[in-house]
């Protein structure tokens, strides 16, 4: 949410005071645009003015330590501007956003829990905590919030969709797409979201079962059915010049299905093409509705991650697997 720097009451009797004040302030509105793009609403009460310009300072560089990844250096600024003013909902907001960024979901929790008491119905703060449920796999909650959100926001049903799928609820989730259909408002990736579980549903495919190579080659060329692509990949899972070709073809034919993602990004890291492994992961694990497919991306992204030398964001994915499989 853009910082919005509001309510600021500066002495009479300073006129320069109040124009050092008003520049700072727009300076951390700017500065908040350019790193943040989604800061708190800043409200300031009456202070005195050392007061109002130490808590302005503080706050500023919370914002500037959280948005290098300083987190801590951030809380410990978000500290000294509870010291000053204490109950602030933006100092909350920001709080709570901070510990989420160091996995401290009990904290957020309360934090944002703290600001929403006084401020309910803020949307950013309510899809803030959207993202706290989704990062403690908390669903149901996180599905009660976003209901609340849409009657402000119709446009957030499609992520409510998504809440759905990762909640397992697919007659709920199929039903507000058939929604979003009717209303022309359903996006081209849920379209063929939807198709793909409509799909899964279907009895009218037989499954096929053979084990040879070559007989699924020769059964693909004239039947294009997923079943038979999904066996081909498997079998040629060690070889990625065979899994490149399908997985591409299958990108193709079916741009639903996660597991063609899957495939391709792992036959672009066997053939050592890191950044093209990972666009292609990003890509598909839009898709994604399972824990256990979702651990394999993450898998896949880490790999990436390690060939292209960036030993952070592979050993954050790595864990991200790990805790899915765990």
């Amino acid at each position: 949410m853009t910082c919005i720097v509001k309510n600021i009451k500066a002495s009479k009797g300073s006129q320069f005071y109040f124009f050092k004040l008003t520049f700072f302030s727009f300076f951390i509105f700017l500065f908040s645009m350019q790193v943040n793009g989604q800061d708190s609403i800043l409200e300031i009460e009456d202070l005195t003015e050392a007061a109002d310009l130490k808590f302005q300072q503080f706050f500023f560089k919370a914002l500037s330590q959280k948005s290098i990844g300083n987190y801590q250096k951030a809380l410990e600024n978000l500290e000294n501007c509870n010291q000053l003013l204490t109950s602030n909902v933006a100092v909350f907001f920001e709080f709570s956003k901070n510990y989420l960024f160091l996995n401290n979901i009990l904290l957020a929790k309360e934090y944002i829990n703290r600001a929403l008491e006084q401020d309910a119905d803020n949307i950013w703060m309510l899809k803030h905590l959207v993202k706290i449920h989704q990062k403690d796999r908390n669903f149901k909650e996180a599905i009660i919030v976003q209901q609340k959100i849409i009657t402000a926001e119709p446009k957030e049903k499609e992520f409510l969709v998504r809440l759905y799928l990762y909640d397992r609820q697919y007659k709920k989730a199929i039903s507000l797409m058939n929604t979003l259909e009717t209303e022309n408002s359903l996006s081209s990736n849920l379209k063929r979201l939807k198709t793909s579980l409509e799909a899964r549903k279907s009895d009218l495919v037989k499954e096929v079962k053979l084990t040879d190579i070559s007989a699924l080659e020769d059964r693909f060329s004239s039947d294009k059915s997923y079943q038979v692509l999904e066996q081909i990949l498997k079998i040629s899972d060690d070889k990625p010049a065979v899994l490149l070709k399908y997985s591409d073809e299958g990108i193709s034919l079916f741009p639903a299905q996660p597991y063609v993602y899957l495939m391709k990004g792992k036959a672009l890291n066997d053939l050592k093409d890191h950044k093209k492994a990972l666009s292609v992961l990003q890509n598909g694990i839009d898709f994604v509705i399972e824990d256990i497919m979702e651990a394999n991306f993450y898998q896949e992204m880490s790999r990436a991650y390690q060939g292209l030398g960036n030993r952070k964001d592979q050993n954050k994915y790595k864990l991200k697997a790990e805790k899915l499989k765990s």
